[in-house]
């Protein structure tokens, strides 16, 4: 790692309606727009979109590096995330991201320190440490050992998240 202070030129041009473009040295351009709870079309990315997301990728980043300090094997990650914007008091805010979680493994002996990994993580994720709202964990660890047709992972994964159930082949068909 570079010395600190580190900094991130973004540069954003837009119109007086329409879609904004962010770009930065090196990068693909982003759309991005009002969400359609804001009016907007619903079709770029949003500030709101890019919150949550910026929390998402800081954890899986931050997740990897603590993982293989921990030396804990993954052979893979998926983290669903959602942000709550509510009022409070009169202001429009974030008051909640939640982080879901996907370990897969090749056995569940280290079940108890990859536990430890994902909280560590999300408390040393620089991107929610730096936000007024509250950042919380909802971990899942699904076992490669486990046949994806096994009642017990099928059950598990569909009652925690009916969408993804269906994405990845559990729950009826």
């Amino acid at each position: 790692m570079k010395p600190l202070p580190h900094r991130y030129d973004v540069h954003i041009s837009g119109r007086p309606s329409g879609y904004g473009e962010l770009s930065a040295e090196g990068m693909p351009a982003l759309r991005t727009a009002p969400p359609a709870d804001f009016d907007g079309p619903g079709d770029a990315w949003s500030p709101e979109h890019l919150l949550v997301a910026a929390v998402q990728s800081c954890f899986l980043i931050t997740f990897r590096g603590i993982a293989r300090a921990s030396k804990v094997e993954f052979t893979a990650i998926d983290v669903e995330a959602f942000g709550t914007l509510a009022r409070v008091n009169g202001t429009t805010r974030f008051t909640e991201i939640v982080l879901r979680p996907i370990v897969t493994v090749r056995d569940d002996s280290g079940r108890e320190q990859l536990e430890q990994v994902l909280q560590k993580a999300k408390d040393r994720c620089l991107v929610s440490a730096s936000l007024a709202c509250a950042t919380r964990l909802e971990e899942t660890i699904f076992d490669v050992a486990v046949s994806p047709a096994a009642p017990l992972a099928a059950d598990s994964v569909a009652a925690n998240r009916p969408g993804l159930a269906a994405s990845i082949g559990f729950g009826s068909t």
